[in-house]
Parts: C-alpha cells; sequence; structure tokens
C-alpha cells in the first residue's frame, strides 16, 4: 500500500528495516536478553542474572552496586525503586525514604537503561511511515529524530510499503517502544483505536481517532486560494492528480480546490495516480495526449508535478505557457525546477518535531487529553502557472 497523505517519499537515510520491520534508531536500547559482559549477562549469551557486589570483606564496591542490590536492602521490588528514584509515580514517603537510604548506604549510580528497563520502558519511540523514498518523508523524518534526540529519545522507523501483513509488523513494533507515531493510512483504523487504548498514539497527515494526538496541516483553505490563482489565470479544464481515496490530506486539497473551482464553473475530474514522480509522469502523459486536454494540472504533492513537467516537456508543450502545472509541499526540487513550480509550502520538518514533542507529553504524562493541532500552509506562485494577471 502507498499512501502519503498527499505526499511522498521519505528518508533514504533511515535505517534499514530487519527482523520484525522496525529499523535501529539513533541510539535505541539493546536486547536485554543479550549478554553484555558488564556482569548483568555472562557475555556469551547465556541469560543475565544480579548480581553481588560486595567486596573481599563484604562492603559494597562503589559505584557498582545494581538495582537489584538495592531492591533487596530496601525490601522492595526494583520498579518501587525505579519509581522512587524517578518521582514517576506516587511511592510511599516511608518506601521512598527506606530506598534512598539504601541508595547512600550502596553508593548506588542507576543506569538510564536499567530504570527503563524496571518499569518496563523502553526509552525509544517508533515512527511508522507508508514509504521510505522522497523528499517529504526525508524532511519529516529528519524534524521528528532532531527533537527525539532532544528529548533523549532514541527511534525505530518502519515503513509498511511491501509488507505482506503491516499489520502484525505495527503491532511488534509496538510491543518495542515507548510510543507510536503513525502517518497516514498505513494500517487500519480499528488497529490504531486498539493500540491507542494501551499506548501513546500520534497520528500525522490524518484525521484523529478516539484516544489519539493529531497533527495535520491545513489543506482546503490553501487549495482553495490556489484554484481561485488558476482561475484568474483563464484555466477552464483544470485536472486533479493524485489519489483522494488514498489519502486523507489529497483528499482535503481536492475537495478544496474543487470547491473553489466551481465558484468558476470549472470543474476538477481527478486522474488517479499513486504520489511518486514515475506516476505523476504516466498520468500526465495519458491525459495530455488526448485531444481537447486539460489546460492546468493540480497535482497533489511535489512529486507528481515534476513528472508531470517532464511528460508536458516530452509532448512539446511548454509549461507555464501551453499548460500550467501546480504540487504541493514546496520541497526544494520544486524551487529549482525549470519554470520554477507553482506550489503549497507546508512545514514538513516542524511537523516531524511537532509529532515527537506531543508524543512525549504523553509518555511522560505530561498531558493526558488528545492534543489536535492544524499547521498552517502557504500558496507560493511561481512560473509553473504562467504569467501572473
Amino acid at each position: 500500500m502507498y499512501d502519503r497523505d498527499g505526499s511522498s517519499g521519505a528518508a533514504s537515510r533511515s535505517r534499514a528495516a530487519s527482523g520484525s520491520g522496525a529499523a535501529g534508531g539513533s541510539g535505541a536500547p539493546p536486547d536485554a536478553g543479550h549478554g553484555s559482559g558488564d556482569g548483568h549477562g555472562s557475555g556469551d549469551g547465556r541469560p543475565a542474572t544480579p548480581r553481588g557486589t560486595g567486596g573481599a570483606d563484604g562492603a559494597p564496591v562503589p559505584g557498582g552496586s545494581t538495582i537489584y542490590d538495592v531492591a533487596r536492602r530496601a525490601g522492595v521490588g526494583i520498579a518501587t525503586v525505579s519509581r522512587a528514584l524517578r518521582g514517576s509515580a506516587p511511592v510511599a514517603e516511608a518506601t521512598r525514604a527506606r530506598v534512598l537510604a539504601a541508595v547512600a548506604e550502596l553508593d548506588f549510580r542507576p543506569s538510564h537503561l536499567g530504570t527503563s528497563l524496571a518499569e518496563r520502558r523502553h526509552a525509544a519511540n517508533g515512527i511508522v511511515f507508508p514509504d521510505l523514498s522522497g523528499p517529504y518523508y526525508a524532511e519529516v523524518l529528519l524534524g521528528y529524530e532532531e527533537a527525539a534526540s532532544r528529548l533523549g529519545r532514541s527511534v525505530l522507523v518502519m515503513a509498511t510499503r511491501g509488507r505482506p501483513d503491516a499489520v502484525s509488523a505495527v503491532r511488534d513494533l509496538a510491543d518495542r517502544v515507548d510510543g507510536l507515531v503513525v502517518l497516514g493510512r498505513t494500517v487500519p483504523d480499528d488497529v490504531l483505536a486498539a493500540l491507542a487504548a494501551t499506548l501513546p498514539v500520534v497520528l500525522v497527515a490524518r484525521p484523529a481517532l478516539d484516544g489519539t494526538d493529531a497533527i495535520r496541516t491545513a489543506g482546503r483553505a490553501t487549495a482553495g486560494a490556489l484554484a481561485e490563482h488558476l482561475a484568474a489565470h483563464g484555466i477552464r479544464r483544470a485536472r486533479f492528480l493524485g489519489s483522494p481515496d488514498a489519502s486523507p490530506d489529497a483528499a482535503d486539497r481536492w475537495r478544496g480546490a474543487r470547491d473553489a473551482f466551481d465558484r468558476f464553473d470549472v470543474g476538477l475530474p481527478v486522474v488517479d495516480c499513486r504520489f511518486d514522480e514515475a506516476s505523476g509522469r504516466a498520468a500526465a502523459h495519458a491525459v495530455l495526449s488526448g485531444n481537447a486536454g486539460p489546460d492546468a494540472l493540480v497535482c497533489a504533492n511535489d512529486e507528481i508535478a515534476l513528472g508531470a513537467v517532464q511528460a508536458a516537456e516530452d509532448l512539446g508543450l511548454r509549461v507555464g505557457r501551453d499548460i500550467a502545472i501546480t504540487g504541493w509541499d514546496d520541497v526544494m526540487a520544486a524551487r529549482h525546477a525549470r519554470p520554477a513550480l507553482t506550489t503549497v509550502r507546508q512545514p514538513m520538518r516542524t511537523l516531524g518535531a511537532l509529532a515527537a514533542e506531543v508524543l512525549d507529553e504523553r509518555i511522560t504524562g505530561a498531558r493526558t487529553t488528545p492534543r489536535l493541532e492544524t499547521l498552517p500552509t502557504e500558496l507560493v506562485v511561481r512560473a509553473s502557472c504562467g504569467s501572473h494577471p
């Protein structure tokens, strides 16, 4: 399934998928079942066992104690030790005092990984993309990783395209992370709703579900402004290249442009295609090769539009004179195309960064109610739609 909510692609620099389908992110915690030779395991793959830390005379070795030693000394479980030290949940004052006394006596120095394991936390977030190629996803992932790193979290990245059982892969990823960000319609709504019942889930570029947070960019109004601009150029036979049924964001863009064109008695039929450059080129070839073809191609994203520009050139049409072509996203190639591409700029990197921040709020308990955000977009007029009236 390919569905980018109106844009396609992803980070080519993302980690390669492995095993269960999630790629190791930056600094992901090691598998707790592997021996490391550091005293928590044998170093040869045998299961790790709690170790004592006494010296030759039975005194604790400074800085060598474990969370298990503290738990035994205080007479509590390791989860209680972790909560007492982190303040992540209520602990009785008498219990907290025993834990702190044991910490002082044993000179315990907690590790981030140890307390995370004690609380069954992973210190990692998961992010699920429909695909992992192209500039849109690269920008979103870059923003997400930068914010997650700043928040002290590693990132596991997954793409669902081409997976025979994407639902199982996403469920497996959910078992390995503290929270999940999902872009577009990568898995069915009922699966996401079930995950959100037990795990913080943030949806990006699609409407919210019960119990989830959601972050989108404004589509309809800006698409309407784009259509009005084209109508002012005298456009009367427009087509929309993309797949509104596959993408909530693409659907918003099509509806916004269609409704605005309606006021000028201009229709906007859909030419269904995927959200990549090759699909845009093929779709544009088909629609521009017929008699009385369109005088404008309104594309669901810049990649489709750049493919449409190539198709127009293949057919000897002058973009900006014989045919107007517009995109959406304002990726770097749109600015440097010739003619430069009229498009709608959306804050792709901010979209990813905000998703990481919103997810962290839910994981840490800083916020328990859903947060719904819509980021602004901006019409960017360039030469691909012709001389400005």
